[in-house]
């Protein structure tokens, strides 16, 4: 598998198909390149470049001891914009990922990317705050942590029928929930509790706003894991000519069960900006 070097030293793996104009993928917390194996093919069709990164500590990346913060993965995602000299980038991170997408913005800027696509993202913020009084009240954080690093498959078993909307009849194999809970085992645990740890905590009610390029936001009005009231809904509206899709029946896995619209959703607005 192909990698590149991030400024610690750390070898970041990242797969690519196709040629074109680049779409990078970031994944969501636990996940990794294979997640997105309902978009690439239809893209590559569709004549573009898709490259796929892992997260530091996750799948086949490096598995530090630390850089688990925003800054660093920030720096990561720029240390695999930079070394494959990718340009006029269409960038699509997924739940946490989303958050490292906002991240890098205001971080690194908007030289090397000319769009971005916030699927299910995290944002603005999950914890209740002043500047977001509905969020996760700080106990269910701490007691989420808690049970996390008890007893990390469970959790993610627990969770898996909620994070698929299966109670709204999204047709989600076993064997499907199965495989994604694989995927996010394979993460070194430490990873995997500093990530989540990173996205519960994180707020961009303040770098929202400064976005220059155009955005779009899909969410799901079922997701379980960043509720859309405090979440897409708000990041819509607090993004400067923001274009908004929400879907009824979608929860936080709507990259599976909605594929096919969250896909051409996202085909359509690269097309047209």
């Amino acid at each position: 598998m192909a990698s590149v070097t991030a400024t610690d030293g750390t070898r970041l793996a990242y797969e690519e198909y196709g040629v074109g104009a680049p779409i990078v993928f970031i994944a969501g917390w636990s996940l990794s390149a294979d997640m997105w194996e309902h978009q690439v093919p239809r893209f590559v069709a569709e004549g573009y470049r898709c490259v796929m990164l892992d997260r530091r500590g996750h799948a086949r990346s490096e598995r530090p001891s630390g850089g688990y913060d925003l800054d660093t993965l920030s720096d990561d995602i720029h240390s695999l914009l930079t070394e494959l000299d990718l340009r006029d980038v269409t960038i699509v991170g997924h739940s946490f990922g989303g958050v490292e997408v906002a991240h890098y913005l205001a971080r690194h800027g908007s030289d090397r990317i000319a769009r971005a696509v916030l699927l299910a993202a995290c944002l603005p913020s999950l914890k209740r705050s002043a500047a977001n009084p509905e969020g996760v009240p700080p106990e269910a954080v701490e007691l989420t942590m808690a049970e996390l690093r008890a007893d990390r498959p469970k959790w993610l078993s627990k969770s898996a029928q909620a994070y698929f909307a299966t109670h709204l009849f999204n047709d989600v194999s076993t064997a499907l929930i199965d495989d994604t809970i694989r995927q996010c085992l394979n993460v070194a645990p430490m990873a995997a509790f500093a990530v989540q740890e990173e996205c519960l905590n994180a707020a961009h009610e303040d770098t929202l706003p400064n976005i220059d390029v155009p955005v779009l936001v899909l969410h799901g009005a079922a997701d379980t894991s960043a509720p859309v009231h405090f979440t897409g809904r708000r990041t819509a509206a607090a993004i400067p000519g923001c274009v908004y899709h929400e879907y009824p029946t979608a929860g936080h896995g709507l990259y599976v069960t909605h594929a096919d619209v969250v896909n051409t959703d996202i085909l359509d607005f690269v097309k047209a900006s």
